[in-house]
């Protein structure tokens, strides 16, 4: 049995996949404290994302696997934190339900792409897609702690009824999806004779595999 190449970067990337459940739990706990440690249990998984590109790069343990499982993680946590605000009242399902569907698409998509020896590059545009999602992530994760802990509403709850009003998160939540949508189109545009390439010789592939039959 293939199994995955436990190197340390892979290892904090799984320990990010791993992290995510646990991070839903304390967010939903009833305890204001706990939802405190699961803000984090989030930045703690979101400096592994860095650290564990440090570690391949640097050491070079940069392998297939770890070029397919550390987005996959990213996307894993993130659509978690998006999920969760839904439940919570913070995000439009339909929203969440296109960034998700986008995110993972394009994951898989590189994967295969890499796959088949045709790796293809992110783009610019899409790690400020990144950047803007987490951004939101990290507002409306403080911002819902601190409306569930009187202690800490007492103290910061103005800065929310300023700064984080339901129609700016709903717009935040807006720009965001549009955002991840249409990094998700140039991608496909700028790369359509790449994909073309590789879906055609997949196709070209079976064909062969066919006749050989």
């Amino acid at each position: 049995m293939y199994r995955i190449p436990i190197s340390p970067p892979n290892q904090l990337t799984l320990l990010r996949i791993l992290l995510t459940p646990v991070f839903v739990y304390f967010l939903f706990s009833v305890d204001p404290v706990n939802k405190q440690i699961a803000l984090g249990i989030f930045i703690f998984a979101a400096i592994t994302d860095w650290y564990d590109g440090y570690v391949a790069r640097r050491w070079g343990f940069i392998t297939r696997w770890g070029k397919f499982l550390d987005p996959l993680a990213d996307k894993v946590l993130t659509s978690a934190a998006f999920f969760s605000f839904v439940a919570i009242g913070y995000a439009e399902l339909w929203m969440v339900i296109l960034i998700v569907v986008r995110d993972f698409s394009m994951t898989l998509l590189r994967a295969y792409a890499e796959y088949k020896n045709t790796p293809i590059n992110t783009s610019g545009f899409a790690k400020t897609k990144t950047v803007v999602q987490l951004i939101v992530i990290y507002l409306f994760l403080v911002n819902y702690i601190v409306r569930t802990s009187m202690e800490l509403n007492i103290q910061f709850g103005w800065i929310f009824d300023i700064a984080a009003t339901p129609i700016i998160m709903y717009v935040l939540m807006m720009v965001t999806t549009i955002l991840t949508v249409w990094t998700g189109v140039v991608y496909l545009s700028t790369n359509r004779i790449i994909l073309k390439k590789l879906f055609s010789s997949e196709s070209n592939d079976t064909d062969t595999e066919r006749i050989a039959s």
